[in-house]
């Protein structure tokens, strides 16, 4: 009796251990916060979109789950198993009863000069000059955006290494039905002119990219207050408004921690935001939200008073989106100048 249950056990331990990924819930835990539940769309594309998952192969979706756009807000996945990357695909197969394509790995080829005169001409108002991609990001903000789907960057080492030429030159011919990408032979292209354009697009690899910053950022900006808390607090509050920012409230850290009356008044929070870069940052990215509005803290501790914030070009880096960097290195120089302002 005790070697059936032990080989009972066994089988069960063994059918857990051997149990296919579940790629639902894979979905839903790494993909859903940007593409949406049902993979409609978000922050990142949609990729339920009929014109979209029925004309990409599965190595393409794999190879974009492994290598995500360098430069953009798609991560890599590279802790992913295979299993759980192929229950992945296997997941967004679902959204579509068509058969699965597949694309040759044949380059094609065609005038890659000539491509750039008419990339400039035909794609670059959506694709950004030199394929960079559009401005911004997401599908469902709810003020008016200039296009539904913000177009991708075509330059991107990620999309490169998934897509291949026929795909590529397939999606120009066809268009992508549900958004502003109308099939090129409508234009009036000719597949020479798009295998021109192909050739361009994929002369992108040899194109040098800014490689990534490997300077180690600091968590936080720090700096020390020869002045009491309360004068600091009042410093900040006028080098905040100098820099056209307005002061939201001023709290103390353990607000909201602790009982009310009770909270350290040798720790102290200042909120302050200008609202239209506020706007600005999260209609490049709308993660940004998470550190935004702006916040400045006052501490003291053995005597000495110190001001801290938080290092956005450390969340630029984090956040994998090239355009947000700019913002980025914006805000950490206004917290600079803020913090220099208060403390000399």
């Amino acid at each position: 009796m005790k070697n059936q249950i032990l080989t009972l056990i066994l089988v069960l331990a063994a059918s857990v251990v051997n149990a296919a990924p579940d790629g639902a819930a894979l979905f839903h835990q790494h993909c859903a916060v940007c593409h949406g539940d049902d993979g409609k769309g978000g922050v990142g594309v949609p990729l339920s979109l009929t014109s979209f998952i029925n004309s990409v192969s599965d190595e393409y979706l794999r190879t974009t789950i492994r290598l995500g756009r360098p430069g953009r807000i798609m991560p890599a996945f590279p802790a992913l198993s295979d299993a759980q990357v192929n229950a992945l695909v296997e997941h967004m197969r679902g959204w579509s009863d068509a058969p699965t394509v597949t694309h040759n790995t044949e380059p094609v080829k065609g005038d890659a000069k000539r491509g750039e005169q008419l990339f400039a001409k035909y794609c670059e108002q959506c694709h950004g000059e030199n394929g960079k991609g559009g401005t911004g990001t997401g599908v469902t903000f709810s003020r008016k955006r200039e296009l539904p789907i913000i177009a991708p960057a075509l330059n991107n080492s990620g999309f490169l290494a998934a897509a291949t030429d026929t795909m590529i030159k397939d999606t120009l011919i066809y268009g992508r039905e549900g958004t502003p990408m109308t099939s090129s032979l409508v234009t009036g292209l000719s597949e020479t002119d798009i295998d021109d354009l192909v050739s361009y697009i994929r002369s992108f690899e040899a194109q040098p990219h800014d490689s990534a910053e490997d300077e180690v950022m600091p968590a936080v900006i720090v700096a020390e207050s020869p002045y009491t808390v309360e004068e600091t607090i009042e410093n900040l509050k006028a080098a905040i408004t100098d820099q056209n920012f307005t002061l939201i409230r001023t709290d103390y850290v353990e607000h909201g921690f602790v009982e009310e009356g009770k909270e350290n008044k040798k720790q102290v929070v200042l909120h302050f935001c200008n609202f239209n870069f506020l706007f600005q940052a999260l209609a490049i990215d709308p993660r940004v939200g998470v550190f935004l509005p702006c916040r400045v803290t006052v501490t003291e501790q053995d005597g000495k008073v110190q001001v801290a914030t938080i290092n956005p070009m450390l969340l630029s880096g984090l956040f994998n989106n090239d355009e947000l960097k700019e913002a980025c290195r914006e805000m950490t120089g206004i917290y600079e100048a803020i913090i220099e302002d208060a403390v000399l």
